[in-house]
């Protein structure tokens, strides 16, 4: 685009190397003398100069980088020799054009010549509308960047330079644009180019300082924030103090008295990590700000858990066993446990064995049993005989999954779970937990705080357990966790497979009297305000409270009985109807406390008994409050009334009308050899019925009983008033085997019952039960129907009437 509109004669110069410096035409720089290459240069200029009387001294500025020069360079002449501002000699060059560098040659003084030839730099006049554009782009930015220097008068000076090489070169005064990016300017020839070039690298500066000039105000910003916020907190906390002082107080911040708190704290390593960012948040946040109640209550628990406190077990088993038996009469099942638990913590602990794999010897034991049995009081002996703390958990009617781990922090007046508040209240990380009806937690839209319990008490996970409160782990490998249950069908199966399942089946009356005798008459003597010696409970008046007013598995309403004698005695003395010392014997039960509620039926008027008529048996069952006596009554519809088919009461369940079904089909199609008149199943109606209409029953076990009652009917023979059956019965006459079966002896023991049937493959279970109990009891395993109903039918010549 440029013009070739000059023609330059080859000039011969010396040359002037610039190390990592670059002149361009139109600057003015001062040199330093003192440089032997520079004064070299400077001195051969002038003395070629004085042959000519009118050019001033000229040199050729060539920057040099490591050595190497530049293919072009700018002719340079000499304004001033002199010195410069700090004294030393300087000589005053200005640029004047670009000179192409040619071949080496021979000239005076020490510097080195060569020969060049000027470039011709012209522009067209006047200028296209691209190339003004172009001007007027580069005066603004360079305008613009002057501004931002404050260099206003070097900005008239741009504004005034119309010639396009002329504002290219301008470009060499950026302090900005590198050696390089000099020296590439020099070296483009061209002026229009020269100006593209250097618009360009004046807007990737202006880019750039844009770009750290925002970096720097943020930066800025956020210093001066900070040092603005230290210097409030700064003046807080002597406000603080001064109110202090006013207020006759004394002590730290709060912040740092949390911090020292956490240091001297002995918490584990992820403990003490997550407390002190904690602790940092609280510093960093205001009082007025709600996260700092949030976090002062965190931290206030953290610190207040026993993370490394534990109590020291008492391996003396022996010891323990007597305190156990000591405490509770009976319950043989969980004691042996807890004995064998202590046995083998004191052989790991022997051999190093205490912790393997992160988890401790913990244990989590299920006692299922009926009320009254001594399920929760047993944890507390438990405990004692371990030598551990103890805690209970109250577990019945819990729907929150939140209330076993814990509500999130977020949520307003949230809470750790009762498993952490249950480690805090013991105050050490190895106590005894009872977890008390576990069989009546429910579930809803809160959750299934059953779930929840999933982690807790399985003992391959709980030794990291998360609370959601407390967000850290929580080891609770340790902990001996006892749930009591009085159902275990309530219990889920997931939550149940991973306890072990221990049974309660309930008391003998031996154990009864032993129980009331040594552990609830002194009790109720205490809370009666009488002493020892002043009444006397004989064992026969136990005897006959256990038997006959308070027929049940355990011994609440023993106790209550015993209760009720004492208070009347309390009151007859007090109002000076009765000495003291006074013995209570079986005879005095009556006028006391009226007559007995559960009179045997054995001891009943043999016209009164209920199996006094032909189709009413005896069955056993289990029920929520242990076993019980059940009596099952058939009856068949008068044929005019045109009633057939089978009726069912006694609020049943589905298997018991099943078992009721399959009674009546086997009477049917087996009938015949029995020699029993079928013929009337078929013509009337059959009525089945379960007195205790109210209490829902269902099970199998009543299957041979129904039998029972209807071969009965149908026979007209009586049953036994001394035999009670259990059983579950199928199509071929077979008996089946059932379940509790200890529960069921007993409640035939408490009822009077003399002979019990029973399948003859659960003749196994008997180990479980009571010799004692066995000895008062006749008890016969069967396989068939016919061998019930031979036991249990009275003899074929004492017959009454079936309408009967």
């Amino acid at each position: 685009m440029a013009a070739e509109s000059q023609t330059f004669t080859p000039l011969t110069l010396p040359v002037l190397p610039l190390d990592d410096e670059v002149v361009l035409p139109g600057m003015v720089v001062p040199l330093d003398l003192t440089d032997t290459e520079v004064r070299a240069a400077v001195e051969a200029a002038q003395a070629a100069s004085s042959r000519s009387e009118n050019s001033k001294p000229a040199v050729l500025l060539v920057p040099r980088v490591d050595g190497n020069y530049a293919g072009i360079g700018v002719l340079g002449t000499i304004e001033q020799v002199g010195r410069l501002s700090d004294g030393d000699p300087g000589a005053l060059i200005r640029g004047r054009g670009r000179v192409r560098i040619g071949a080496g040659t021979t000239g005076p003084g020490a510097a080195l010549w060569v020969e060049g030839t000027r470039i011709d730099e012209t522009v067209p006049d006047p200028l296209p509308g691209q190339i003004a554009e172009l001007v007027k782009e580069y005066k603004a930015l360079a305008t613009d960047w002057l501004k931002k220097r404050g260099a206003w008068q070097v900005v008239d000076r741009v504004q005034q330079i119309d010639d396009v090489s002329q504002l290219a070169d301008n470009s060499g005064y950026s302090p900005f644009l590198t050696t390089t990016q000099k020296i590439e300017l020099l070296e483009t020839a061209d002026p229009i180019a020269r100006l593209k070039l250097a618009t360009e690298q004046l807007r990737e500066h202006l880019a750039e300082q844009d770009v750290a000039e925002s970096i720097a105000k943020d930066v800025q910003e956020g210093v001066d924030k900070q040092q603005r916020e230290f210097l409030l907190r700064r003046q807080l906390e002597a406000v603080r103090k001064e109110l202090r002082e006013i207020n006759g107080e004394d002590g730290e911040d709060e912040s740092d008295d949390y911090r020292t708190r956490v240091e001297a704290a002995d918490l584990p390593e992820k403990v003490r990590e997550a407390a002190l960012k904690e602790v940092e948040k609280l510093e960093r946040a205001s009082d007025q700000s709600p996260e700092g109640s949030w976090i002062r209550t965190w931290l206030d628990t953290v610190l207040e858990l026993p993370w490394n406190e534990r109590t020291d077990d008492q391996y003396d088993i022996a010891g323990a066993k007597s305190v156990l038996d000591a405490e509770h009469a009976g319950l043989q099942d969980v004691k042996e446990r807890i004995t064998e638990y202590l046995a083998v913590r004191k052989r790991r602990l022997d051999r190093g064995l205490g912790v393997v794999g992160g988890r401790r010897g913990g244990a989590v034991l299920a006692l299922v049993g009926p009320p009254g049995v001594g399920k929760t009081s047993l944890g507390e002996s438990v405990a004692h005989a371990m030598g551990r703390k103890f805690v209970r958990v109250a577990l019945g009617g819990v729907r929150d999954e939140a209330e076993i781990r814990g509500h999130r922090r977020t949520y307003v007046g949230a809470l750790p779970g009762r498993i952490v508040r249950a480690i805090k209240e013991a105050g050490s990380m190895n106590p005894v937990v009872l977890l008390d009806e576990i069989d009546k937690v429910g579930s809803d839209f809160r959750g299934d705080p059953a779930a929840a319990l999933l982690e807790v008490l399985d003992p391959a996970q709980n030794h990291t357990f998360r609370d959601h409160y407390l967000e850290v782990e929580l080891d609770l490998s340790d902990v001996v966790f006892l749930a009591t249950a009085n159902v275990l069908e309530a219990i889920p199966e997931a939550l149940l497979d991973r306890m072990e399942l221990v049974r309660l089946d309930g008391y003998t009356e031996d154990e009864k009297v032993v129980i009331a005798r040594d552990h609830l008459l002194p009790r109720q003597l205490e809370r009666a305000g009488l002493e020892k010696d002043e009444v006397v409970l004989e064992d026969s008046a136990l005897r006959k409270l256990a038997g006959e007013y308070t027929r049940e598995a355990g011994v609440r309403n023993l106790e209550r009985s015993v209760a009720r004698l004492l208070r009347k005695v309390a009151a007859q003395h007090e109002l000076g109807d009765r000495e003291l010392p006074f013995t209570i014997g079986a005879e005095q039960l009556r006028p006391l406390i009226g007559r007995p509620h559960h009179v045997p039926e054995s001891a009943q008027d043999p016209a009164e008994r209920r199996t006094a008529v032909p189709g009413v048996a005896t069955g056993l069952a289990v029920t929520g409050a242990g076993g019980d006596v059940l009596f099952v009554e058939a009856s068949l519809a008068d044929p005019e009334t045109g009633a057939s088919g089978l009726t069912l009461t006694g609020q049943l369940g589905d298997v018991m009308k099943e078992s009721a079904q399959i009674a009546l089909s086997f009477l049917r199609s087996r009938g015949a050899e029995l020699e029993l008149p079928v013929g009337d199943l078929k013509d009337r109606g059959v009525h089945i019925h379960f007195p205790a209409g109210s209490v829902p029953k269902d099970g199998p076990s009543a299957g041979i009983t129904m039998t029972t009652a209807l071969a009965s009917l149908l026979s007209g023979r009586q049953v036994r008033t001394d035999v009670a059956m259990t059983g579950e019965v199928s199509l071929t006459g077979r008996v089946l085997p059932i379940g509790g079966l200890k529960q069921k002896l007993l409640a035939a023991h408490r009822a009077g019952i003399t002979t019990v049937v029973i399948p003859k493959r659960n003749e196994a279970d008997l180990d479980d039960v009571p010799q004692e109990i066995l000895d008062t009891l006749r008890v016969h395993p069967v396989t068939d129907v016919r061998q019930v109903l031979e036991l249990a039918l009275s003899p074929a010549d004492v017959l009454v009437p079936a309408a009967a």
